[in-house]
């Protein structure tokens, strides 16, 4: 036998009625309106441009998003991408910006603004590390990670070797200069760190790799005179010679041979 259909009085049926049509409004209202709907693919990207002109990063990365998929397959959708990632480089928001980076370079291999893209993430890896040196006085140099400058190298000197012409090619390789002496300094600071607390076995092989990878930095002065203090301290005439000879004909003039090595009457690095 077949179940007979529910049946309501007259006033609970109009209240279930009624109540239906709340939820199904609120429903409806819940719904986010998409303003920009109406809005051609250019006029979408002119308003996008204009939030992130003002500052309004979050606003300009959903237009965005929004422009990439309605341009799709388009030179515009492309040039999306690239303004997400530069919105999110302009809000702070590094790993976001790096992401939408990758994916634009594994899309578009072949982009006219490829260059550009290369320009953008060794930027945001360069700025992430910007101020190290200001840094270290107050900061462990043994936990510090040169990873961000690293990766900002190979970005630029990427871009410098495939885009020659690039109109970022030139402060590419501007930075690229910066970073190599800051790597440099950085490993002698270590160097110098492990020295003041006795570590003299890692702070010459510390001050050795400095003057191996950046021989043309000036920091590779510093490091040859820690080399020859580290190397004395542990009773190795032989390499404190021959570190001390090679900071001779390379820096002659040098403020770490004054007096010779032997005669410091305080530590080098202090100055007062």
């Amino acid at each position: 036998m077949s179940p007979m259909p529910l049946s309501l009085p007259g006033p609970a049926l109009r209240a279930v009625c009624c109540l239906a049509a709340v939820l199904a409004l609120a429903a409806c209202g819940s719904t986010p309106k998409d303003e920009t709907a109406k809005l051609s693919p250019e006029e979408l990207y002119a308003q996008a441009k204009e939030d992130q002109a003002s500052g309004s990063y979050d606003k300009a990365i959903k237009a965005f998003e929004r422009l990439e998929g309605r341009a799709a397959g388009t030179p515009l959708a492309q040039q999306a991408q690239l303004e997400v990632a530069y919105a999110h480089y302009k809000a702070g928001e590094r790993v976001e910006a790096l992401a939408a980076l990758e994916r634009f370079i594994k899309l578009h291999p072949t982009s006219p603004a490829f260059d550009y893209a290369l320009y953008l993430k060794g930027l945001i890896n360069f700025n992430d590390n910007l101020g190290l040196l200001g840094n270290l006085a107050r900061q462990d140099l043994s936990e510090r990670d040169q990873q961000a400058s690293r990766d900002s190298y190979q970005s630029f000197k990427a871009l410098v070797e495939r885009f020659p012409q690039s109109t970022y090619a030139e402060d590419s390789q501007v930075r690229m200069n910066h970073i190599v002496n800051s790597l440099a300094a950085y490993e002698v600071h270590v160097a110098r760190y492990y020295y003041r607390r006795g570590a003299y076995v890692a702070a010459a092989n510390r001050a050795q790799q400095t003057v191996q990878e950046f021989q043309q930095s000036p920091a590779a002065e510093e490091a040859l005179f820690l080399m020859a203090s580290s190397y004395d301290r542990l009773g190795l005439p032989e390499l404190r010679d021959d570190a001390e000879r090679v900071l001779r004909q390379n820096f002659p003039d040098s403020e770490f041979l004054r007096g010779g090595l032997q005669d410091k009457q305080k530590p080098w690095w202090q100055v007062w």
